[in-house]
């Protein structure tokens, strides 16, 4: 029996989501504040020791509470609900284990589920008590809100209860069952185990007379977990005999611990080892007064915890209290749950790329040589901001937290995203792509993601939105076109993914799936239809684009129908994707406005600065003719030449960052995604 979802009502930005989790480990990610450590803590608010605050409630179920205090009727009281879903396997779990959840007649079903409902016990009690702390003033209102007089010390859980439910789909409906609280109880606590690796943030003091969380892990995992010496007479009497016979001990016990962590693939400092060391009386000692020292082998000198790196010891900590929960989940003799589910925080704290990269292989390994033959390892739940991380796990073991709007708010009010939805990406599932007469199948569209991400360690998962480019030069060039064009974009945190022309394409399924901002910045490449199709002027009579994206995201792939496009049509995708490509621009050459048309990014770059071209401060290795039609056959015919290098061009306007303009293209497109994640706060008063 695993865990197979849970869903989320009312809690913090979580108004109603829903999160799958995979056999083995499912990772979630997303930008900054998008509800990952929402979800571990709705679950801990449920199943662990973690107590409820009326912060914990979403805003629009706050908002109601204080409806309610005024005296408004509304329909239900607010509540916080964790649904949990099983999957059941009948060949591994005795029907008896789960008939007191199901109602139905049927034998045949393979999920069932749990609802924990955050509830209010009485509203009349409620509100009386409500009264006698904030009664009526004279003009009718009163000192504090409902949810300010619930946030007060033990407000929220006079009030409110865990109610209980068991869920069952029966003929493709939901069916809840209200379950006695006491029996809730003992069905969740027979059905799930959960534990929390939280981040590490404080790991050890330097300045602290003891050692700190490292040695009491180790203490933890021997009182709990490992036998223990027994105190002879002489060992109360000879405490340092004693402390070495039992330093001795603990090295025999935690030896196969101490081997797997050596295999972590974290580097000693000067070749030292782990040894844990008894350093108080023996029956002190086995309460679990012990502290962790790092040992030179030859000259058996011995440094404090705190003296080595944060990183190793994040990550041994982390290995100990993931072995150790484990191990405790095992050793429960009676009624052990069923499932058992760790919730890893943000592991990659302290820890260098290599460490991250390695991560999750090495804790199944940890996992996986304590548990005995025939019983499963547990189901590993890791929020990570880390893109290394990610790079090893599939996409389908992926939950996207994205940060959205509330739909249910009333028009007119200021754009918010104070809400979030989730995506798992085992559930993309690409369409088939039309690459230049070649069809590109959903299997292969997917291969090519998964390679490309791991490549590029993409941070991806954790924008506000994406650009997309050609090459290397909009790539190096992309930071101070921002800074001269859409400065605000500065604040916001972007990934820029290199793709060429014809492979952004296949990313817009995805980022359309993940519902993330993108601006494509991609060149026309005008080809003569006529002539094999070879490369030609823009402004060539009859030439078509032979860029596959815009083939794929306009209906026409004629020069001039690109060209003649309306601005709002650059916009696609519902408002999520803007595509900016070279068009026709008038610019001033020999003191008379001319009609440029760019094939290329360095032939735009010329045309819209060719003050400075000409005047020498920018140059591409030839002259530049007077006449018009010259000078743009010889910027086509030097900028496609072999011998003309794109990434020193770039590195020359680098260096010449104040001396030219961004194109007008990009500009535009960048102007677009400065809008779109900034947009503008309406003002009441204007409005007036």
């Amino acid at each position: 029996m695993r865990l197979g979802r849970i869903g989320v009502k009312n809690f913090r930005r979580l108004k109603n989501v829903e999160v799958s989790f995979e056999a083995d480990e499912t990772v979630f990610v997303g930008p900054n504040n998008s509800g990952k450590t929402s979800a571990t803590a709705a679950v801990r608010s449920f199943l662990g020791r973690r107590e409820f605050k009326i912060h914990d409630f979403s805003a629009s179920e706050i908002s109601r509470l204080d409806r309610l205090g005024v005296g408004e009727e509304i329909e239900t009281t607010p509540s916080i609900q964790l649904d949990l879903w099983f999957s059941v396997d009948p060949d591994h779990i005795s029907f008896g284990q789960i008939i007191s959840l199901s109602t139905g007649v049927s034998l045949d079903f393979t999920e069932i589920g749990i609802r924990c409902s955050l509830e209010l016990k009485s509203r009349e009690d409620l509100l009386s008590d409500y009264d006698a702390a904030f009664p009526h003033k004279e003009d009718g209102s009163r000192g504090r809100s409902l949810s300010h007089f619930l946030g007060l010390e033990n407000k929220l859980k006079q009030h409110f209860q865990i109610t209980y439910f068991s869920l069952e789909t029966q003929e493709g409906e939901q069916v809840v069952t209200l379950v006695d609280p006491s029996e809730g109880k003992r069905i969740l606590k027979r059905f799930l185990r959960v534990d929390f690796v939280d981040a590490q943030r404080n790991i050890d003091d330097e300045n602290a007379t003891r050692s700190n969380k490292l040695s009491e892990a180790f203490a933890a995992y021997y009182r709990d977990n490992l036998d223990q010496a027994e105190a002879s007479e002489e060992a109360i009497g000879i405490i340092d005999k004693n402390n070495e016979e039992l330093s001795q001990h603990y090295e025999k016990h935690f030896k196969s611990l101490m081997g797997t962590i050596q295999g972590l693939g974290v580097p000693q400092v000067n070749d030292r080892e782990l040894r844990v060391i008894s350093s108080l009386s023996p029956q002190d000692a086995l309460k679990g007064n012990t502290e962790l020292y790092y040992s030179d082998p030859d000259s058996k000198h011995a440094l404090p915890e705190a003296y080595n790196g944060l990183g190793f010891k994040n990550l041994v900590f982390m290995a100990v209290q993931i072995d150790h929960n484990h191990r405790q989940w095992l050793a429960t003799e009676e009624n052990r749950p069923l499932c058992h589910v760790i919730f890893v925080e943000e592991p990659e704290v302290h820890l260098h790329v290599q460490v991250q990269q390695t991560f999750i292989k090495n804790m199944w390994a940890l996992l996986e040589a304590a548990s005995p033959e025939g019983i499963s390892p547990p189901q590993l739940a890791i929020t990570t901001h880390s893109s290394h991380i990610l790079d090893t796990v599939d996409f389908s073991k992926v939950r996207y937290f994205r940060r959205c709007c509330d739909e249910d708010a009333p028009a007119g009010e200021p754009t918010k995203l104070d809400l979030t939805t989730i995506h798992s990406l085992g559930d993309f599932k690409p369409e088939e792509i039309d690459d230049e007469g070649n069809d590109v199948d959903p299997s292969v569209a997917i291969n090519f993601l998964q390679k490309y991400l791991k490549l590029t360690h993409c941070d991806l998962f954790f924008a506000d939105a994406a650009i997309l480019v050609e090459g290397t030069v909009e790539k190096l060039l992309l930071p101070k076109m921002i800074k001269k064009s859409a400065t605000k974009l500065d604040s916001n945190y972007l990934t820029t993914l290199e793709v060429g022309g014809a492979y952004a394409l296949r990313f817009a399924g995805l980022l359309e799936f993940l519902h993330i901002p993108y601006l494509v910045i991609t060149d026309i490449d005008a080809v003569d239809p006529a002539n094999n199709r070879k490369a030609c002027r823009s402004d060539h009579a009859g030439a078509v684009t032979s860029n596959a994206s815009l083939k794929a995201f306009f209906p026409n792939d004629s020069i001039a129908a690109l060209n003649a496009l309306p601005n709002p049509d650059h916009v696609q995708s519902n408002g999520n994707r803007y595509v900016a490509f070279q068009k026709s621009e008038i610019n001033e050459w020999q003191g008379i406005n001319r009609e440029f048309h760019g094939r290329t990014l360095e032939e735009t770059f010329v045309y819209e600065n060719l003050v400075h071209f000409s005047d020498g401060n920018l140059n591409i290795g030839v002259e530049l003719p007077e006449d018009h039609n010259d000078l743009i056959e010889a910027v086509f015919k030097r900028i496609g030449s072999r011998s003309f290098k794109k990434t020193e061009f770039a590195l020359d306007l680098l260096s010449n960052d104040d001396e030219w303009a961004t194109p007008s293209y990009i500009s535009d497109g960048l102007v677009w995604l400065q809008e779109k994640l900034n947009p503008p706060v309406p003002n009441p008063e204007a409005a007036e």
